[in-house]
């Protein structure tokens, strides 16, 4: 069986989403006509679209039909919803009440759907209207949007490069760790606290070591008690040294909680690869856009007192004493940037009623707790606002310096491309 992405085509009636169907699989998959309602159930079409792969396309009936038939449509519509992971919410800009438009974008963006908008022109004069609507229901101003007119045969050539650039297919292969050799040894420095599980690891720990097993590579646990570590204990050393001795052939890398990079940075040979966990999450989470991160770190070269800078956690985790996010972050930004304010962000909903007016960079946590989709609506979010993000893993490792910094992402230089 062919795993396909599910591409749903929604709007209200006469919008043009039969005719974006149409324009898409080249044939007339769906009946056009001007009556309304003429869609009475969803249209499925199977095809290859060049660039995205297999695809399942759906053409839905209106939304917006007011009638005892209307409502089983919408029922259909709920379930299309359900099952697709593209939306192609179609709008006719010559309409301006949008209310419809806006409740089906809220049950799409809260089950984690990637949205785009495709303006159907059926006049080019409707063009003016187009930046009226952003401007008047600013939520759209989220998404991707093309302007179009659907019974035109030439739009395919914009359409299909414009889905290529800004969706994400649900099947994109990501390595977690590309890195990974077989037959290879990779330590896993796992200091637990209070935060830890009881009887198990945290998410991004046991997929690091299930990952480096299914690679038929060998995953080494070691717990590292930071506390001593930092307080200059002896044994906590020896301990350490007398672990890497035990192996007879040397560890490739080293993947370590992003809190104590600023030990073994200095305790780990420098011939062996070392980044975090963190690190690892990001990369995955965002489908190997870790380089954006590592650049948006650059923007605490510039901040004033005064600023901002938001804390963003995918999740509502217990938080104790000497939290990353909530203690040891912002510590280091009241230190060594005086002024600069530390803001937070917790759970699914980054964006709701927050003003970034202010904030200059984006802390970001893992994101192990969210989808890959939701992590890319994240990253346009903040892109169309002009604001960079970078990641826990990545701001630690540079406050112990540029050189720990390119460090841990050395594991990654040249990885990424393979899925590219």
């Amino acid at each position: 069986m062919i795993e396909r992405d599910v591409i749903g085509i929604f709007g209200k009636m006469n919008s043009g989403k039969s005719s974006l169907m149409n324009l898409l699989t080249q044939q007339e998959t769906s009946i056009v006509d001007s009556a309304p309602g003429t869609t009475a159930d969803s249209k499925i079409a199977m095809i290859e679209l060049h660039g995205l792969g297999p695809v399942k396309l759906i053409d839905t009936a209106g939304f917006d039909e007011q009638s005892a038939l209307g409502d089983k449509k919408r029922n259909k519509i709920h379930a299309a919803l359900k099952e697709c992971d593209l939306v192609l919410l179609v709008i006719d800009p010559s309409k301006t009440a949008l209310d419809a438009e806006l409740r089906l974008v809220n049950q799409a963006y809260e089950t984690d759907k990637q949205i785009v908008l495709v303006f159907n022109l059926f006049d080019d004069g409707d063009k003016t209207q187009i930046e009226e609507i952003k401007l008047k229901v600013g939520q759209l101003g989220h998404f991707p949007a093309i302007v179009l007119r659907a019974i035109d045969p030439q739009a395919r050539n914009l359409l299909l490069p414009f889905l290529i650039q800004n969706y994400i297919p649900r099947n994109l292969a990501v390595d977690l760790l590309p890195f990974v050799e077989r037959e290879e040894f990779y330590i896993l420095n796992i200091p637990m606290d209070e935060e830890t599980p009881v009887e198990r690891y945290l998410r991004p720990q046991a997929m690091a070591e299930a990952c480096i097993t299914r690679k038929w590579a060998y995953p080494v646990s070691y717990r590292m008690d930071l506390e001593k570590a930092r307080g200059g204990d002896r044994f906590e050393k020896v301990r350490w040294d007398v672990f890497l001795a035990s192996f007879k052939k040397k560890p490739k890398a080293i993947i370590t909680d992003s809190q104590a990079i600023d030990i073994i940075s200095v305790w780990a040979p420098d011939d062996i690869l070392v980044t975090t966990f963190s690190i690892m999450m990001i990369n995955y989470t965002s489908l190997a856009r870790l380089e954006g991160f590592v650049k948006g770190i650059e923007a605490l070269k510039t901040v004033r007192p005064g600023d901002e800078v938001l804390i963003a956690e995918a999740c509502n985790h217990s938080r104790i004493k000497e939290d990353i996010g909530t203690v040891q972050i912002p510590k280091l930004i009241e230190k060594l940037y005086p002024g600069v304010a530390v803001k937070h962000a917790f759970g699914r909903e980054m964006f709701d009623n927050f003003d970034f007016s202010r904030v200059k960079l984006v802390v970001h946590c893992g994101g192990c707790m969210i989808s890959n989709q939701r992590m890319a609506a994240r990253l346009r979010d903040l892109d169309r606002l002009g604001i960079p993000i970078t990641n826990y893993g990545i701001f630690l490792a540079l406050m112990q310096g540029e050189e720990v910094l390119h460090r841990v992402v050395a594991p990654w230089v040249n990885q990424n491309e393979r899925i590219r």
